[in-house]
């Protein structure tokens, strides 16, 4: 039997830093195949280019090593490798290292977890790996992408050896800034982020509006079993994500309206 085939994309382009830290640590585990967007896709969630042409062009990193770019979203990533551009369907899909964490509902708006959501789809085991940058406001630091991208190795190997995912199933991993006090099995929070709009005049004297937040210094109370918490504790979070968002408590009590909902006359 052939090493296993690992595919590996981000949101952040396939220069950023997470990414070469992970391939240089998932190549110990089988063969790696690189397709990675050209440019940052932050926040794209699953948007997925349709209305031009998606092209493939071979790099190479500043080490040298051969990857594949597109100017697709990470979503188109994952599905232009499992259609057929990778050199067979892969083992696991592994999307990140972001630069920042996705948690709580806000993983909605994240192209990291998108590109694992599209190997979801598949069939495929993936997951997704975040690393924490801290609050925006405080004392930069610089993040350690090498621990992040062994805690998504190690979590690789699991899913290689015996995948305890379903079809439709991903992980959701957020590495925290300082040394990691343990691992936490997680649900997902609410939301680390207060937004708000900013106002303004352009040179021309129009309007604009310009959407930004504020990170939260501590997870709302209520939080302990979930990722926000995690991850402000110091913990790695793993949070198992599913891609049937049905709410499927509220099915049978919605049904009745089945029975007496008023249909146009026309």
């Amino acid at each position: 039997m052939g090493k296993p085939l690992i595919l590996l994309t981000n949101d952040d382009g396939y220069l950023a830093p997470g990414l070469l830290a992970l391939y240089e640590t998932l190549k110990s585990l089988g063969e790696v195949w690189v397709l990675a967007p050209d440019r940052n896709w932050s926040a794209a969630s699953r948007t997925r280019v349709f209305h031009k042409p998606l092209r493939v062009s071979p790099v190479r990193l500043p080490d040298g090593v051969l990857v594949h770019i597109t100017n697709g979203s990470p979503s188109d990533c994952v599905s232009l490798a499992i259609l057929g551009l990778a050199p067979r369907r892969p083992d696991v899909v592994v999307s990140g290292i972001n630069a920042g964490a996705n948690l709580g509902r806000d993983v909605t708006y994240s192209g990291t977890v998108a590109a694992a959501m599209e190997a979801a789809q598949a069939g495929i085991p993936a997951l997704a790996i975040s690393q924490d940058l801290g609050a925006e406001n405080g004392e930069e630091k610089v993040p350690d992408y090498q621990r992040a991208a062994q805690i998504a190795a190690s979590l690789v190997e699991k899913l290689l050896a015996n995948s305890p995912l379903p079809s439709g199933t991903l992980l959701n991993v957020n590495v925290p800034l300082e040394r990691p006090k343990g691992v936490k099995i997680t649900r997902l929070g609410t939301s680390i982020w207060r937004d708000y709009l900013v106002k303004g005049k352009d040179p021309r004297g129009r309007d604009y509006y310009w959407l930004a937040g504020e990170m939260m210094n501590s997870p709302p109370p209520g939080e302990e079993d979930t990722d926000v918490w995690a991850v402000f504790s110091g913990y790695i979070s793993i949070t198992p994500l599913q891609l049937d968002l049905t709410d499927h408590r509220l099915l049978k009590a919605l049904r009745v309206w089945e029975m007496d909902f008023s249909l146009p006359a026309k």
